[in-house]
């Protein structure tokens, strides 16, 4: 049945919707694989970038005025990214300017540095405009890196038509075992925590 799959005709029927829609949470696959896909000319690259940068400006005023109104009563919450929390509180603290700006490309903490920094009590103005710039680079990026990694899988394999189904696929498989991994080891960590504390 997959190989009856028509990705080309998905990614170019609902590709910039999942673009935008991707780039609202943590995006980075998303803009890799329509990186790829601009490159085979299934989606326009500066679309793509328009797309990817309108939906991470978005995601991340939603984070920073959830953190504004209900930052202080949910991240102690939050209890499994307590670490990133402490790095975003300790950077926010420091460099108030360039948290704002590098913490969409720092690991694990696309989701909760909006939110820290909202909680922290900074100029929403002074978010926004330092927000729009960070995502923008951070989409051009990214959907760089996803154009350049399609020209070289086609300097080696040749024609990538035949094996759009099989990239998409291992991309896939890859993010779910980084996110399992990433589990496992968040898990260790607190239980050699608790383990510590008794």
């Amino acid at each position: 049945m997959l190989e009856h799959l028509d990705l080309n005709a998905l990614i170019a029927g609902y590709g910039y919707w999942v673009i935008f829609l991707g780039c609202l949470l943590e995006g980075e696959t998303v803009l890799i694989l329509s990186g790829m896909a601009a490159h085979q000319g299934t989606l326009q690259v500066l679309q793509v970038i328009g797309w990817a940068t309108a939906g991470g400006i978005l995601g991340d005023q939603l984070l920073f005025w959830t953190g504004r109104y209900s930052g202080q009563r949910l991240l102690p919450k939050l209890k499994r990214h307590q670490s990133a929390i402490e790095r975003v509180e300790n950077l926010i603290h420091r460099y108030p300017t360039t948290s704002v700006f590098t913490v969409r490309f720092l690991y694990g903490m696309r989701l909760v540095g909006p939110i820290v920094i909202g909680a922290s009590g900074l100029s929403p103005w002074k978010f926004a405009l330092i927000n729009v710039p960070s995502a923008a680079i951070w989409a051009t990026l990214f959907v760089g890196a996803g154009y350049w990694a399609g020209e070289a899988l086609q300097h080696f394999f040749g024609d990538l038509k035949p094996y759009r189904l099989p990239i998409f696929l291992a991309v896939v498989a890859l993010v779910v075992l980084a996110a399992v991994v990433r589990y496992w080891r968040r898990r260790s960590r607190a239980s050699q925590g608790s383990g510590g504390s008794c």
